[in-house]
């Protein structure tokens, strides 16, 4: 007993010790005692060190361009959000794609105050929403698709995003600078309307825009919403503009004055829109009045004519003998049927003068004393002779209006 009482002193005056000099509590005490030799430290999960915590808490910006290699979840655990957080700030779903140059919200941008509004938009530049087309970006500035892509360093097969912006050519600087000038009637060239044979690679919006036309004005024009779908082949009407619709309005109201008629009754026609086989037919009739030396009244007096006659149509029927363009009667001397339905001859016979395919048989408009001074309904009735003689009258805004288009 009393060598194992003197043993136990020592362990005792130990333990006191380490107690009284701090040096390990009770329990750090008995684990040392209980400390089994050879086993490693158990090491905790490291604090973050001031670098990592930086990198974790990096401040999101509001707005991050998308770089070779990024994934959502990536872009997220660098700023610390949640993915689910900036696929729903976007718009996006688990299954969308992301690419370089696309650019991501990642925090709402503050609300402006109510008394400074945003300013607008660049003028010469436009940003890309959700939705837009490069066609329909194109048709909505009144310029061509190829021009949009060359101003842009694009290609047709480019893909554009929302927020991206798109450089519109041609463009004034300031808009405050843009004065509208308004076109002698003299000068003004209609765009080309009439129908449009779809090609491949052919959109909407680029008939839209070659045409002068906006892109609801064409889906109007040919009973489409946006999401139809346009194919090779297909025949689409391209309306007159708006522009060209008021210029013809004004010639109406013109003509209408002019030929003492109402100008309701001289307008019922001035939307008329040539189809193909119009504008050639029409074509040949301008190409042999320009040949003979016709002015652009004589040319108008013959486009309202063929146009009262057949519809600028080079039809095989008409009044009893009557055919061809300007329903010319081999009965009565213009040529056989054959000569009467070549469009060119047709055309000569209208016009007569040195030209005339008939002498002496038939007169044309130069054969007509005075029809310089005339109106558009009596030159045409001095040459046709028609039963109805004031329908020309209908024809004359149409036929002005088609002789620019025509060259």
């Amino acid at each position: 007993m009393s060598r194992s009482l003197a043993l136990s002193v020592p362990i005792v005056l130990v333990s006191s010790l380490a107690l009284s000099l701090n040096l390990a509590s009770p329990a750090q005490a008995a684990g040392l005692a209980k400390k089994q030799l050879g086993s490693g430290p158990l090491l905790a999960a490291p604090t973050p060190t001031v670098t990592t915590a930086a990198v974790r808490t990096e401040a999101a910006p509001t707005e991050y361009t998308v770089v070779e290699g990024d994934t959502i979840s990536a872009i997220a655990g660098r700023f610390g959000l949640a993915s689910a957080s900036v696929l729903a700030l976007n718009g996006l779903g688990w299954s969308a794609l992301i690419f370089p140059g696309q650019v991501l919200k990642l925090a709402e941008q503050a609300p402006a105050p109510v008394s400074t509004p945003a300013p607008p938009a660049p003028a010469g530049q436009h940003t890309v929403v959700a939705g837009d087309t490069l066609s329909g970006i194109a048709a909505g500035a009144a310029v061509s698709v190829q021009a949009l892509l060359d101003a842009n360093g694009l290609t047709r097969s480019s893909t554009i995003f929302p927020g991206q912006a798109i450089v519109i050519p041609g463009a004034p600087a300031s808009v405050a600078a843009v004065t509208p000038v308004a076109a002698a009637p003299a000068a003004f060239v209609a765009p080309a309307a009439g129908s449009h044979t779809i090609a491949t690679g052919d959109t909407i919006g680029a008939v839209a825009a070659a045409a002068g036309l906006s892109v609801q004005e064409m889906l109007d024009a040919n009973g489409l919403g946006w999401s139809s779908m346009i194919y090779p082949g297909q025949v689409l009407t391209v309306p007159q503009p708006a522009a060209v619709i008021a210029a013809a309005a004004a010639a109406a109201a013109e003509a209408a004055a002019a030929a003492a008629l109402p100008t309701a009754e001289a307008a019922v026609f001035v939307t008329t829109v040539m189809t193909d086989e119009m504008r050639q037919n029409a074509q040949t009739i301008v190409s042999v009045g320009r040949a003979a030396g016709v002015s652009d009244q004589g040319l108008v007096i013959a486009l309202a004519a063929a146009a009262q006659e057949s519809g600028l149509r080079n039809v095989d029927h008409g009044d009893r003998d009557s055919l061809g363009l300007f329903q010319q009667r081999p009965s009565i001397g213009w040529g056989t049927n054959e000569q009467v339905m070549d469009s060119t001859r047709a055309s000569l016979a209208f016009f007569g003068g040195a030209g005339n395919p008939n002498p002496g048989v038939t007169r044309g408009l130069l054969d007509i004393p005075g029809w310089e001074s005339m109106s558009v309904t009596d030159a045409a009735q001095a040459v046709q002779i028609s039963a109805h003689p004031d329908f020309y009258a209908k024809w004359e805004a149409s036929a002005r209006l088609w002789l620019p288009q025509l060259g």
